[in-house]
């Protein structure tokens, strides 16, 4: 649908194992059914990590979000009218200063929060699922109040997406169809 172009990104960020993943699929998917050029756009650290032992430093924090990034300028070149992008700089942002102390200046120039429609924030109150690049199963509200910091201290409106199954899905349709309000009726 051409009137929903010049591409539309929609962040979905939070900690670990919230569900950030399912949500980009879902939705993309919902859209994609009714016709709207929609993808999700993969978190990058996943294929980053694939060709690499996982042993983090702050260059691979910068190499990740600089990733990221380019994999949602490929999606918007590849056609995609909404992008629905499952995690942004934000996380690298966030990763850096939880393991390092702080996030070095070329990662704070990329993250740009202002540059998404809708940022949906989800909780962390779905079941934790161990995974070889999860490691605070026991800090995720604490982490979570941290992505809640940094999106209130960069003035950005979210949308909390809480819940299980169809009502966490339900609420993230919710909040996509308030922000993009050029989609047709379904």
């Amino acid at each position: 649908m051409s009137d929903v172009c010049p591409p539309v990104r929609i962040a979905i960020v939070g900690p670990e194992s919230c569900g950030k993943s399912t949500l980009a699929v879902q939705l993309a998917g919902r859209l994609q059914q009714h016709g709207v050029a929609a993808v999700a756009v993969a978190e990058y650290a996943r294929a980053y990590y694939a060709k690499r032992p996982y042993l983090p430093s702050p260059a691979d924090i910068l190499a990740i979000a600089r990733g990221q990034l380019a994999a949602e300028q490929a999606a918007i070149e590849a056609g995609a009218c909404v992008l629905l992008c499952d995690t942004t700089v934000l996380t690298c942002r966030i990763w850096a200063e939880v393991a390092f102390g702080q996030a070095e200046p070329a990662l704070l120039a990329l993250n740009q929060p202002h540059g998404y429609a809708l940022t949906l924030l989800a909780a962390p109150d779905l079941p934790w699922q161990p995974d070889p690049l999860r490691s605070h199963p026991d800090s995720r509200d604490w982490l979570f109040g941290l992505y809640r910091a940094a999106l209130q201290a960069a003035a950005v409106q979210y949308q909390l997406v809480a819940g299980q199954g169809a009502q966490r899905e339900a609420a993230a349709w919710a909040a996509l169809r308030c922000a993009l309000p050029q989609l047709p009726v379904f």
